[in-house]
């Protein structure tokens, strides 16, 4: 199941390089943050990025998980991802193109300052304590990683589908849904 998350650029920097090529830091995943998603809570573990990284997969950086929106890529090293022991970094060499100016001056002006990364969970474990879920995931592999405008994971049916199915009739997965709605208008308006 394919799964997105979103965080503030947390310690991210924009910077301009020495051959004034822009190029975007940041942290697309912060390790041991509680996350609150609603009906559970979740933590990405130390090490759930490195098989995935020591496998060279090929991610994409986007602008809203949209994938006409391409921005980098680590088959040719536009991308670069490491994990580290605060999380997964990522560095963006922004392309001269009119998309990439125009992220640049947003990034630069402050209003835009989220980051996001798209995953599929291979290996994950529950805990429950004082009645809350907490979803540990401790191996992922990487689609993607989004400069993004609202931080808030875009797939909730996915992510609620994740969770083991306790609460029958718990209809906050319909509620969420109505307001990402409320935040998206649709592309002609």
């Amino acid at each position: 199941m394919n799964e997105q998350r979103a965080i503030n650029f947390e310690a991210a920097e924009f910077r301009f390089a020495d051959d004034d090529k822009k190029v975007l830091e940041g942290y697309a995943s912060v390790f041991n943050s509680k996350t609150d998603l609603g009906r559970f809570d979740e933590v990405i573990e130390p090490g759930a990025f490195s098989r995935a990284l020591s496998e060279d997969q090929d991610v994409r950086a986007l602008i809203d998980h949209d994938s006409g929106r391409i921005i980098g890529r680590t088959k040719n090293g536009t991308l670069e991802l490491r994990e580290d022991a605060k999380g997964l970094h990522s560095r963006i060499t922004l392309p001269d193109t009119q998309e990439g100016r125009d992220l640049a001056t947003l990034i630069d002006l402050g209003t835009l300052d989220a980051m996001s990364f798209g995953f599929i969970v291979k290996g994950d474990r529950w805990e429950k304590q004082e009645g809350r879920n907490t979803r540990h995931i401790s191996d992922v592999d990487i689609y993607d990683v989004s400069v993004v405008a609202f931080p808030a994971y875009a797939d909730s049916s996915v992510a609620l589908r994740s969770m083991p199915d306790d609460e029958p009739g718990d209809n906050r997965r319909m509620r969420f849904n109505l307001m990402l709605k409320k935040f998206r208008p649709n592309s002609w308006q």
